[in-house]
């Protein structure tokens, strides 16, 4: 029987191929792309649509394999003028570095995201790590007042600053890691860095620690919660998609965005992206299965337990 409480996620990003060097290994061209590992992750809890572009090189393989989740693919545009986003990189010892080798926008370089009509009403919103000007153009789109959570990085911040800022009023939950809160706030302390970003639109904020772990910035108060005790990285590519996605699917089925619902939702984020470092691609995080996951916020939560 389903679950009435659950409501659906509308998820706008990139779908990609990426081609990942690791000091141990190689992937060779892997899926990838952030509204990929988003929607992956959320639709272990709810369903998503998904609206993105991909080119004629995609394949039905892939395709096929988005569709084996809970995942509408109505606003998965398929052009068929050119390639799929292509992105390859090379990671330093320990994973400290990342280099980016190669860049091949594509079709991805003219995309238009257009929400179908079915679409528009979606109550939760994640707008991956896209041009802030994608950002806007999704959230014209939108009607009703759905609950919106968005990423950036720091290439927006550098090059894009002012229609990011434009955005963060019309947000109401902004992921970002501890770098890139530095860079907008200018602050080094994160909890400032938190509270600054507060004060300038999204109501609620959380600032990702990597191996240290992530913050909760919100009105009812300051939620610190550790990292899942990692012992095998394979490849971090995805993790912060996979958090955002898990963070979000995760207040879509409780149908919840408070202080309480929001503390569930980041262990439930906690413990997929820590599946996701764990293999190339998707591949762990879609092996893994819900039980896993849920096994993992189990152990989380024993671990942050004070008797």
């Amino acid at each position: 029987m389903s679950n009435p409480t659950v409501q659906p996620v509308l998820i706008v990003g990139s779908v990609a191929f990426d081609q990942i060097t690791t000091p141990t290994a190689e992937s060779g061209r892997v899926l990838g792309g952030s509204a990929t590992y988003a929607s992956i992750a959320a639709s272990y809890l709810a369903p998503v649509n998904l609206v993105g572009v991909v080119g004629d090189d995609f394949g039905e393989a892939n395709i096929n394999r988005l569709r084996a989740h809970p995942i509408d693919l109505e606003g998965l545009q398929i052009d068929p003028t050119g390639g799929t986003f292509f992105w390859s990189g090379i990671y330093g010892e320990n994973f400290a570095s990342r280099e980016t080798t190669d860049t091949q926008l594509n079709v991805f370089e003219h995309f238009e995201p257009t929400l179908p009509e079915a679409y528009r009403a979606t109550p939760y919103v994640l707008l991956g790590n896209i041009h802030p000007d994608l950002q806007h153009r999704v959230l014209d789109q939108v009607v009703g007042q759905p609950f919106v959570a968005a990423d950036t990085m720091n290439l927006w911040i550098n090059i894009s600053l002012d229609p990011l800022v434009r955005l963060l009023p019309r947000i109401d939950l902004l992921v970002v890691n501890d770098d890139e809160s530095r860079m907008l706030t200018g602050e080094s302390n994160l909890i400032l860095a938190g509270r600054k970003l507060r004060e300038a639109g999204p109501q609620i904020v959380v600032i990702k620690k990597g191996e240290h772990g992530s913050l909760l910035f919100h009105a009812d108060g300051l939620f610190a919660f550790p990292a899942y005790p990692v012992t095998r990285v394979e490849d971090p590519t995805g993790a912060g998609d996979s958090y955002l996605g898990a963070l979000v699917g995760s207040l879509a089925a409780q149908n919840d965005t408070g202080f309480g619902a929001l503390k569930r939702a980041i262990v439930r984020a906690t413990a997929t992206a820590s599946l996701t470092v764990e293999s190339f691609s998707c591949d762990r995080l879609e092996e893994a299965g819900d039980d896993t996951i849920a096994a993992r916020c189990a152990e989380l939560q024993h671990l942050v337990a004070v008797d």
